[in-house]
């Protein structure tokens, strides 16, 4: 556990949270900053700061919990879900602001005024397909 993070005190039970799931090694809770009404959390207890430090059964597992979550909240009353998005912020650059790691779901809907702006980029289809091989040759799957 990470002396400072926020996260490993809930995790921890000393640090109070409204939980929504929990087992052995996995938490989800309710954002307290929530983007929309219905605003979950969903991480691993223990502390990893990236994604792919994970083992894959936990980040296999993590996403169930997420997928079910997720599934979820398309039925709840007084939760407005026309659409959901699920976010993971990995590394500060990527707006990772506790460093550890964990899921944003967000349910959405028509006029809720969350955005996320970027520009796209234009790409040959032969830059795309060089960087496809060079993925496929390290991915180790």
């Amino acid at each position: 556990m990470e002396k400072e993070c926020i996260f490993c005190k809930i995790s921890a039970n000393t640090l109070k949270a409204s939980v929504v799931f929990e087992n052995e090694h996995i938490i989800a809770i309710m954002d307290i900053q929530p983007i929309n009404e219905g605003h979950v959390l969903v991480m691993p207890k223990k502390c990893y700061q990236l994604l792919h430090q994970l083992p894959i059964e936990l980040s296999q597992e993590l996403f169930r919990v997420v997928a079910e979550i997720e599934k979820t909240l398309w039925h709840i009353e007084g939760i407005s879900c026309e659409g959901t998005n699920i976010l993971q912020n990995n590394g500060r650059s990527a707006w990772q602001e506790i460093n550890h790691v964990h899921f944003h779901i967000i349910p959405r809907f028509t006029g809720d005024n969350f955005k996320i702006k970027y520009q796209s980029k234009r790409p040959t289809r032969e830059s795309l397909d060089e960087l496809s091989d060079k993925i496929k040759k390290v991915l180790d799957y």
